[in-house]
C-alpha cells in the first residue's frame, strides 16, 4: 500500500494575502515601470546591452543561493517567495549561484540547491523555455572590466594596508574612517596593481580593490567597502582562470542588472548595504556598461523560527561533531532534513504563505509549522495500526470459538476514511495472538481508564469485543502477557457489532502477520525556544530525547510501503518511511509530528 503525498495538489489556491511586496509590484506593473526593459537571452549577449528586443512589463525575481552548505528553512522562505512572486505575477524567478568565494564553495552544493529547489515545486524556465540558471562566474569577465572602469573613472583603488590597519581605519558609529594612505594612487597606478592582483603577483590578503567613496559616511558600509581580493584558490566552475574574486556585494547588484531583475528580494541584514547597491549600479549605468532601468532592492524580515537554529556555521559544527547523522538528519532544519523527516512542499510552501512577508523582526513558533504539515497530511496520509510499546495478549477461547487455535480471521478498515474516492481497504488478520500497547493494560486500572483491566471489555480496532481475563507475570513481577477472551458476534461490520457496548476500541497488530519495523521517534533538537539567541551557547541546549529508536510492530498492509511513503499511524501521529534506510525486508519509519502539538505541555 502507497500514500505518496508530494505530489503538488490540484485544489485552486486560494487569493493570496496582500503584503509590502505585492504592493510594489502590482503599482510597478500599473505604472509600466519595467516596460522598457530589454529581453531576448541569456546574460552576456546583446540584450545586457541594450540592444535586445522590447518586451511587455513583467518582473523578474532571482534566488541567488551560495553554494557553501545546504539549504535550510529560512532559504524555503525565500524561494517562495521569490518563485511564488514569479508565478503569481506571470514573471520569471532566476536561480543564480553567487559563487563567488572559492574556498568554501563545492558542486556537491550546486546539486543539493538545484534538488531543494525543484523539489519545492520550482522551476525557473521562462514563458519561452528559456532555462534562467546562473551563475556569478559567468560574470567574472564582465565583472573585472566593470572594476577597471571604476578605477579609470576614479572611484576605485588598491588598498596594501593589512587587514588589521583597515579594520582600525575604518573607524565605528561614533568615530569617522581615515582614508588609506594608499587612496589617493594616481588611476596608473592602481590600474597596473590591479593588473598585477589579477596576474598572481600578490600574495593572499597582500591588496585589496575599494570603492572611492566616502571614509566619513555614517552608513559604514559606504566607507570604500572592499571589492576584489586575492584569492589563489581553484574555483568550482571556472578552476583556476582567476586569482582574484569579486565581493559578494559587489557581484550581486551586477549579476541582477545583467540578467534585467525588477525586484531585488533580500533579508534585512542587506538594507545597510542598499546605498553601496545603487551607487555602484548608477555609476555603471553611467558609462553604459548596463541599461536601463535598474533593478531596485527591497528587503524584508528573515525567518526566525522557534527551536531551530539556521547558521551554516553551526549548523556545520553538528554535522562535522555528529551530533546529528548528516545535513539530512530529520531534526535538521535543512530541507534535506525537513524531507527525510517527512515534511512535503505543500506543507512548506503552506507555512511560508501563512507567516506571511514583513519588514518585522520576530520569532514564528514551530508548532505552526507542524500544524500546516498536519492539515496537508490529513486528507492524504493512508491509515494503519502500529504497536509501539509491544505487549502480548492471548485470546484463551479463540479454539472454542473458531474450531481452531490457527484459525486467522480477515479483518480490514479503510485506508483513508472520508476519501473522496473509493480506495482498496487495508487488510489484516487477527488470530489467538496479537500485540498491543502496553499502556492498554492496568492490573489495577486508575480512576477513568476505559482500557483492558480484568473483568473489562475493550474492542480490538476493526476486529471483535475482547473481554480481559488477567495476566501472566515473570519471575520480577513484570507483565508479560494479558489474557483475554474474545465475545463471538461482535466482529466490526457484522449485524452483531453493536450488541456489546464498550468505552474503548485499542489499536494492536497480529502476531502471525504483522511486520517488524525499527521506529525512529524524532523530536525538537533543542529544549530552547531561542537556542542560539542572546549569547547563548547552543550544544549546552540539546534536546537528549530528540531521537528514540524502538522496535515496533506495524500491521501487513505496510508490507509494500516505499521510501517516502507517509501514513498516519492511529493515535501515534505521522511517520514517513525512512527515504534512506527503509526496505521492504527491513522497514524504516521516521515519526513527523503527532497528531497535535503537545509540546508545550
Amino acid at each position: 500500500m502507497s500514500s505518496s503525498v508530494d505530489a503538488p495538489s490540484s485544489t485552486p489556491e486560494p487569493a493570496k494575502p496582500s503584503n509590502f511586496l505585492r504592493q510594489i509590484i502590482e503599482a510597478d506593473l500599473a505604472a509600466g515601470t519595467h516596460a522598457q526593459r530589454r529581453w531576448g537571452g541569456g546574460p552576456g549577449d546583446a540584450a545586457h546591452h541594450g540592444q535586445g528586443q522590447v518586451d511587455e512589463a513583467r518582473i523578474r525575481t532571482r534566488f541567488p543561493p551560495e553554494p557553501n552548505g545546504y539549504l535550510h528553512v529560512g532559504h524555503a522562505k525565500s524561494i517562495c517567495l521569490n518563485f511564488g512572486l514569479a508565478r503569481d505575477y506571470a514573471g520569471v524567478c532566476h536561480l543564480r549561484f553567487d559563487d563567488t568565494n572559492p574556498e568554501k564553495e563545492d558542486q556537491e552544493y550546486v546539486d543539493s540547491i538545484i534538488d531543494a529547489v525543484h523539489w519545492l515545486g520550482f522551476g525557473w524556465q521562462d514563458a519561452d523555455g528559456h532555462e534562467n540558471l546562473y551563475y556569478a562566474s559567468n560574470y567574472f569577465d564582465f565583472m573585472y572590466r566593470a572594476a577597471e572602469y571604476l578605477i579609470e573613472q576614479g572611484l576605485a583603488y588598491v588598498d596594501e594596508q593589512t587587514p588589521e590597519e583597515m579594520r582600525a581605519n575604518r573607524g565605528d558609529f561614533g568615530r569617522p574612517g581615515v582614508n588609506s594612505p594608499f587612496r589617493d594612487r594616481s588611476v596608473a597606478e592602481n590600474l597596473a596593481r590591479f593588473r598585477e592582483m589579477r596576474d598572481g603577483k600578490l600574495a593572499d590578503g597582500a591588496a585589496v580593490l575599494r570603492a572611492r567613496i566616502d571614509m566619513a559616511s555614517p552608513n559604514i558600509n559606504m566607507r570604500d567597502p572592499a571589492i576584489y581580493r586575492v584569492r589563489h584558490a581553484e574555483h568550482h566552475n571556472t578552476g583556476n582562470q582567476w586569482c582574484i574574486y569579486p565581493m559578494y556585494t559587489f557581484a550581486h547588484p551586477i549579476e541582477d542588472a545583467l540578467e534585467h531583475i525588477t525586484h531585488s528580494i533580500c533579508t534585512l541584514e542587506f538594507e545597510d548595504q542598499r546605498p553601496f547597491y545603487d551607487w555602484l549600479l548608477d555609476h555603471l549605468r553611467e558609462g553604459g556598461l548596463i541599461a536601463a532601468p535598474q533593478p531596485r532592492q527591497y528587503e524584508f524580515s528573515r525567518l526566525n523560527l522557534t527551536y531551530v537554529i539556521t547558521s551554516k556555521r553551526k549548523l556545520k559544527h553538528l554535522v562535522d561533531n555528529a551530533i546529528v547523522s548528516g545535513w539530512d538528519d530529520p531534526r535538521m532544519p535543512t530541507i534535506v532534513g525537513l524531507r527525510r523527516r517527512g515534511y512535503t512542499p505543500a506543507a512548506i510552501q503552506m507555512f511560508c504563505e501563512r507567516i506571511g512577508v514583513t519588514k518585522d523582526y520576530a520569532w514564528i513558533d514551530y508548532s505552526l509549522l507542524e500544524g500546516c504539515l498536519r492539515e496537508d497530511l490529513e486528507a492524504k496520509a493512508h491509515r494503519a495500526m502500529m504497536v509501539l510499546d509491544p505487549l502480548k495478549l492471548e485470546l484463551s477461547n479463540w479454539a472454542e470459538v473458531f474450531g481452531s487455535d490457527q484459525h486467522l480471521e480477515a479483518c480490514e478498515l479503510p485506508a483513508l476514511p472520508h476519501a473522496a474516492e473509493e480506495l482498496t481497504p487495508r487488510r489484516f488478520t487477527l488470530g489467538r495472538e496479537v500485540w498491543i500497547e502496553r499502556e492498554d493494560f492496568a492490573e489495577v486500572p486508575p480512576k477513568g481508564y476505559k482500557r483492558l483491566f480484568p473483568g473489562n471489555k475493550v474492542r480490538l480496532k476493526g476486529g471483535y469485543v475482547i473481554e480481559c481475563t488477567g495476566c501472566e507475570k515473570d519471575a520480577d513481577g513484570h507483565v508479560v502477557k494479558v489474557l483475554a477472551t474474545v465475545v463471538p458476534d461482535t466482529k466490526s461490520g457484522t449485524s452483531g457489532a453493536d450488541s456489546v457496548k464498550v468505552k474503548a476500541a485499542i489499536t494492536w497488530v497480529g502476531v502471525a502477520d504483522g511486520l517488524q519495523a525499527e521506529v525512529r521517534l524524532y523530536d525538537r533538537l533543542f529544549t530552547d525556544a531561542q537556542p542560539d539567541a542572546g549569547g547563548k551557547d547552543f550544544l549546552t541546549l540539546l534536546n537528549p530525547d530528540s531521537l528514540k529508536v524502538v522496535t515496533a510492530y506495524v500491521e501487513p498492509s505496510l508490507a509494500q510501503a516505499q521510501a517516502d511513503d507517509k501514513f498516519q499511524f492511529e493515535r501515534f501521529g505521522y511517520f514517513v518511511a525512512d527515504r534512506k534506510d527503509h526496505t521492504p525486508t527491513k522497514p524504516v519509519f521516521n515519526r513527523i509530528t503527532g497528531l497535535k502539538d503537545s509540546w508545550s505541555k
